[in-house]
């Protein structure tokens, strides 16, 4: 499979996870964030689970736990917390530093070299996203700010480490360990946090099916995949599809405004997702399928 096919494919994770929120709006029951995400990973891994029947075993129990802690449950919950402190487009800028994170981390643990055009494009997508979804009120909050560059964090060092550890499996069990892992790690913080569940409707359900079959179990399999075969530098720009997405989602679905400033935004974000693409192929960079770990 070519290079292009395999960013087609692993853009499909982004550009899918751009629909949690109108989904979350329009379908779930409000003020449960928490209790969602884990609804959304745990069933999702389990399902997975029992379709590769396969476990992990030696250290990659103790890998499986931190990646779905990193990917998933700690990710999540600052993502929730940032959401909470900040309006959601300062939320979605300053994670949207990600893959000026990935950069740095990929340099450290894999010994990838740093690229002058792979930051720039960081840095425009950083200020392509603050168009998008960034307005003249919004107000900064210390808590909400670290939790945010914490989730951001999380994340990245999740993309590099999952690249690093590629186990002997398929993706797709590899996805089942970190959804399960994830899922059960952020059952108790949602607990603790959140009040139960009321009792679903046929709506809700529709909801959780879709975030927990499309929005977990083939998107995770995808991304991972991408991380599998293509470099994390070049995967983890492809997240800032995820705000285009969800803001044309609202244009077109909810009836939201788009601004000039917004078109403006995603103008600059596509541009940036590209140019990140062209650092790796102006390098002659196609990044050697990773050796399975041994345990």
């Amino acid at each position: 499979m070519t290079r292009g096919s395999d960013l087609l494919l692993t853009a499909i994770a982004p550009v899918v996870w751009g629909s949690t929120y109108i989904v979350t709006t329009e379908l779930l029951p409000q003020g449960y964030p928490l209790s969602v995400a884990a609804l959304r990973a745990l069933p999702a891994g389990l399902l997975l689970l029992l379709f590769v029947r396969r476990l992990p075993h030696g250290i990659w129990w103790l890998r499986s736990v931190l990646l779905g802690g990193l990917n998933i449950a700690l990710f999540l919950t600052m993502l929730f917390v940032s959401a909470y402190r900040l309006p959601g487009g300062v939320a979605a800028t300053v994670i949207s530093v990600q893959p000026l994170i990935v950069i740095l981390l990929a340099r450290l643990l894999l010994g990838s070299p740093v690229r002058l055009l792979a930051i720039l494009a960081g840095m425009a997508g950083v200020g392509g996203v603050a168009l998008l979804v960034l307005t003249p009120n919004a107000a900064l909050d210390a808590i909400g700010v670290a939790a945010a560059i914490t989730g951001a964090i999380s994340m990245a060092a999740g993309t590099v480490l999952a690249r690093r550890w590629q186990p002997p499996v398929s993706p797709l069990a590899f996805t089942a360990w970190q959804l399960t892992a994830g899922g059960i790690l952020l059952l108790p913080v949602a607990f603790w946090l959140e009040p139960p569940l009321p009792a679903p409707s046929i709506a809700n359900i529709a909801g959780f099916l879709y975030l927990g079959l499309i929005g977990a179990a083939l998107t995770y399999a995808l991304w991972f995949r991408g991380i599998a075969r293509l470099e994390p530098t070049a995967v983890s720009p492809l997240a800032l599809l995820s705000p285009v997405t969800a803001v044309l989602l609202g244009w077109s679905i909810a009836g939201e405004n788009l601004s000039g400033l917004q078109i403006a935004g995603i103008a600059i974000v596509i541009g940036s997702v590209w140019l990140s693409q062209r650092a790796q192929l102006a390098a002659g960079v196609r990044a050697p399928a990773a050796s399975p770990a041994r345990p």
